[in-house]
């Protein structure tokens, strides 16, 4: 059937999210995944030797198709889905939110003075499909000291964040370089994005 807006799903609760959809003045309402953790039937686990960039592809290609599925069992009208997820890769170790402040401090030490990738995944299912990209940054850590990680932990940040940190938050001053997306870093990278939804003919 014909499009009659231009409006998309987002099978995200993120707020960073919402906000890069808004910078890049996109029109969504937000379908959420009910189930286990928000999640409906997306299982956050990797395969067996799955690397962290395919990793972060499948998972946001699953979130996408279970909004699409949410959307048609709720009777709701028909729109592109968009999914995305991310993840913090140490050595080839996928680093996802940490289970509780301990964690996130132990991550956090893991960081301090040293580089890691960050790994974006995008979709967007439609009628036709399911297109997805892959955007992968480096980044590179100061050296922190353990006061200024506790401070961090206490700022409340570091919780529901892939590899304890948010660029976009305080954690900015620990970091010396990137090579990549900002975006991306944020979760989700808004030239792969772009270039989905338009695919999906979004005007944008």
């Amino acid at each position: 059937m014909p499009r009659t807006d231009n409006r998309i799903y987002l099978a995200s609760q993120s707020p960073r999210r919402r906000e890069l959809l808004k910078q890049m003045g996109v029109n969504f309402d937000v379908v959420v995944l009910r189930g286990p953790r928000g999640r409906g039937g997306v299982v956050e686990i990797p395969l067996e030797n799955e690397e962290p960039g395919p990793f972060a592809l499948r998972m946001a290609q699953e979130k996408a198709l279970q909004g699409s599925n949410a959307v048609a069992t709720r009777l709701l009208t028909s729109k592109p889905v968009l999914g995305a997820d991310t993840v913090v890769d140490i050595d080839g170790e996928i680093i996802g939110k940490p289970r509780d402040l301990v964690h996130a401090g132990e991550i956090l030490k893991r960081l301090s003075g040293r580089a890691h990738w960050v790994h974006s995944g995008v979709a967007v299912t439609t009628h036709q499909g399911t297109e997805s990209r892959l955007s992968s940054s480096k980044v590179e850590f100061a050296p922190l000291s353990p006061k200024s990680i506790a401070r961090y932990l206490d700022s409340g940040e570091a919780l529901d964040k892939a590899g304890a940190y948010g660029i976009q938050g305080r954690a900015g001053m620990f970091i010396t370089r990137i090579e990549g997306s900002y975006s991306g870093i944020m979760g989700l990278p808004l030239f792969e994005t772009a270039e989905l939804l338009v695919w999906a003919g979004i005007k944008i």
